[in-house]
């Protein structure tokens, strides 16, 4: 990899877990791998990705970026132009600060750090959710120095997240949705399939979407709309419950390690973690997208 800058399509992408696969497919797809131009950094230790990507032609480097220091995550994004994070917060808190830092140290030509979720312009710190906080300063480093090109791209919440068991929000076997603070509030979602997608279209868009917020959406809708979907998808009434914000502080002060119950907190809003889908890239551009219904009835196939 010592003359990997020699390549000016040369991409490394941190991570290979749900979207870092589908980001690494997607530029795959643009013949990156066929070039010998994409890298992929995982932990140390080798997992079931680890033959997939080698099959695809993916160049494999290993580091803990939960122990590793600043120098060292420097020296390797040194032999990039292109950087692209798609691990979050699995190495703790304090982690995409000190990627970012690496990152900037190292020169990287172009980096789209790991903001694939809400626009943290808008919700800012202080919204209960700290890793959102962590967020407001990666971008306020990116923006403190011109030296690395940058792209944000505002995704919204994985699509699959939404209708986790474990958050809570929609429970498909019971038929029941609840609400986030308000029945008005909206949600933007998108498929960690078509974030890939989006990604390599954006990264190879001219002109260069240098130093923007991008945004994209699988879906946009309120709490009542994302409700009549799962009628419609299950073909009977849902119970609608509202945790409106009284409870849902209460809950996250009475619980502040439940991870999820601060997530539901940061999530209910009714501004920042929603955007209308018309003023996508993803619309801007004529690319189809996965819809909410489209993805019910996906999984109703499996």
């Amino acid at each position: 990899m010592s003359d990997a800058k020699s390549n000016p399509n040369t991409t490394l992408v941190i991570g290979a877990g749900e979207l870092g696969m589908a980001v690494i497919r997607a530029l795959s797809e643009r013949g990156l791998t066929e070039e010998g131009s994409l890298t992929v950094l995982l932990a140390p230790q080798p997992d079931s990705t680890t033959a997939i990507l080698l099959d695809m032609g993916v160049e494999i480097v290993r580091i803990d970026l939960a122990t590793a220091t600043e120098d060292a995550l420097a020296d390797i994004f040194a032999l990039f132009p292109t950087v692209i994070c798609c691990t979050g917060f699995v190495g703790g808190p304090g982690t995409q600060r000190k990627i970012t830092a690496a990152v900037l140290k190292a020169g990287v030509e172009r980096y789209v750090p790991w903001q694939f979720g809400v626009d943290y312009d808008v919700v800012g710190r202080g919204s209960g959710q700290q890793v959102f906080d962590e967020q407001s300063d990666v971008r306020d480093m990116l923006r403190a120095q011109s030296a690395t090109r940058w792209t944000i791209i505002s995704t919204g919440m994985f699509t699959s997240f939404l209708f986790e068991p474990a958050f809570g929000v929609v429970d498909l076997e019971k038929g029941v949705v609840h609400a986030l603070g308000s029945w008005q509030n909206r949600l933007t979602v998108t498929t960690p399939e078509d974030i890939g997608r989006l990604t390599a279209a954006i990264l190879a868009h001219e002109p260069r979407l240098d130093d923007k917020v991008v945004y994209v959406a699988g879906d946009t809708f309120s709490y009542t709309g994302l409700a009549d979907m799962v009628e419609r998808h299950l073909g009977r009434p849902v119970e609608r419950i509202l945790w409106d914000m009284d409870k849902l502080r209460s809950e996250a002060a009475a619980h502040p390690e439940d991870g999820m119950r601060k997530y539901h907190l940061g999530f209910a809003r009714d501004t920042g973690v929603a955007w209308d889908k018309e003023s996508t890239f993803n619309v801007a551009q004529g690319i189809a997208v996965t819809d909410v219904p489209a993805w019910l009835a996906q999984i109703r196939g499996r």
